[in-house]
C-alpha cells in the first residue's frame, strides 16, 4: 500500500472517529455544532443537535433553520441529505441516502440524496431509505420505514409506510431558536 493510501485512510477514519464517536459524546451543544460546521455541515441558521447522534459525511448536508435532532439520531450524508426549515428528526429516527444492492454480485453501494421537507416530523425509530423526499409539513409516525416519498402534510406510518392521515396546512411558526435557549449542556 502506499504512503498516500495510507494517509487517506488515517484522514478518513480519524474523520469517522471525530464525526461518530468523539462530536455526540460532548456534553456543550455549541461545541458540537461548532465540530460539525468545522467538518463540513451546511447550517442556514439556529439548530438544536442533542448528544448520541451518528453523522456519516457531515460536509454533504444541509440543515435549515429551527432544525430540533434529537438523541441517538442516524443522518447519513454520502449521497446529500438536505433537511428543510424548523424540522424535527426524533429520538432514534433513520435517515439513509445509501445501502447495499442486494441484486449486485459484488453487493455494492447505491443511493440517492435524501430531502426532509421544512415542517416536517420524523417521529422516533423511523427509518428513511435513499432516493426519499419527505414533503413540507408531512409527519413520518414512529417505527415507520419509508420506501416512496410522502406528499406535503400526509401522514404515514407502518412497514413500509402507508398513508393513515393528512395534517392541517397551516402557517406554522415552530423551530428551534438559540436566543430563547439558556441551556447550554444537552
Amino acid at each position: 500500500m502506499s504512503i498516500k493510501k495510507h494517509c487517506w485512510g488515517l484522514k478518513y477514519g480519524f474523520r469517522w472517529w471525530l464525526a461518530t464517536s468523539l462530536l455526540p459524546s460532548v456534553p456543550s451543544r455549541h461545541i458540537r455544532i461548532w465540530g460539525l460546521k468545522k467538518m463540513g455541515l451546511k447550517m442556514k441558521g439556529d439548530m438544536m443537535i442533542y448528544g448520541g447522534f451518528h453523522i456519516r459525511e457531515p460536509q454533504k448536508i444541509t440543515i435549515g433553520k429551527g432544525v430540533s435532532i434529537g438523541p441517538n439520531v442516524l443522518l447519513d450524508g454520502r449521497c446529500g441529505l438536505t433537511i428543510g426549515d424548523s424540522a424535527v428528526i426524533a429520538y432514534e429516527a433513520i435517515i439513509w441516502t445509501l445501502n447495499h444492492d442486494y441484486n449486485d454480485a459484488g453487493f455494492c453501494g447505491k443511493g440517492a440524496p435524501v430531502e426532509i421537507g421544512a415542517y416536517s416530523w420524523i417521529c422516533s425509530r423511523s427509518i428513511i431509505l435513499p432516493g426519499i423526499k419527505i414533503g413540507e409539513g408531512a409527519v413520518v409516525a414512529s417505527g415507520a420505514v419509508v420506501t416512496k416519498d410522502v406528499e406535503p402534510y400526509t401522514i404515514v406510518g407502518g412497514i413500509p409506510a402507508k398513508v393513515i392521515g393528512h395534517r392541517e396546512k397551516k402557517d406554522y411558526s415552530y423551530g428551534y431558536s438559540a436566543k430563547n435557549n439558556y441551556i447550554h449542556m444537552m
